[in-house]
């Protein structure tokens, strides 16, 4: 378990296959600001709820200047799936051994119902054009998330 990231903080670098089993890395994306979203679980309401808001404002995202990567520990076939059933524009990855999960802050502890369990910490990170980390949300909720950042970001 890591300590999350603050502002000013170089994000973690990473290379994870996305649904279609293709390899792509933050530097894909030097040069443009990145919204590095961590989920739970493809195909579960939540996560499914957030994935579509991101796609659904995804032009006005893009057109500010800014790509969405969304991750979670997922298979690449379960992300296409995913991709497939809700017709999402973001670029999913998996990362089933949670490196980058952990190496972002977005796994850890969590109480749910009085227990404590590890899982993975619904996050989202914007990085700048440098790699530096711009903003750093934690457990955030699927429901309104993607509203408030465009509202954050001055979108």
């Amino acid at each position: 378990m890591s300590e999350r990231l603050q502002p000013g903080d170089v994000a973690p670098a990473f290379t994870l296959p996305d649904a279609d089993g293709n390899e792509v890395s933050l530097s894909d994306h030097r040069g443009r600001k990145v919204i590095v979203y961590f989920y739970p679980a493809a195909l579960t309401p939540g996560c499914t709820k957030q994935a579509c808001d991101f796609t659904d404002n995804l032009d006005l995202l893009a057109g500010a200047g800014y790509d969405v990567i969304g991750i979670s520990p997922d298979t690449p076939e379960k992300l296409g799936k995913f991709r497939e059933k809700e017709s999402l524009g973001v670029t999913l990855l998996a990362d089933p051994d949670k490196k980058t999960l952990d190496a972002y802050g977005a796994f850890g502890e969590k109480k749910n119902y009085g227990k404590t369990y590890l899982g993975v910490i619904r996050s989202t990170i914007v990085v700048d054009e440098d790699g530096k980390v711009e903003h750093a949300f934690y457990n955030v909720r699927a429901t309104g998330h993607v509203a408030k950042i465009i509202k954050d970001l001055g979108i």
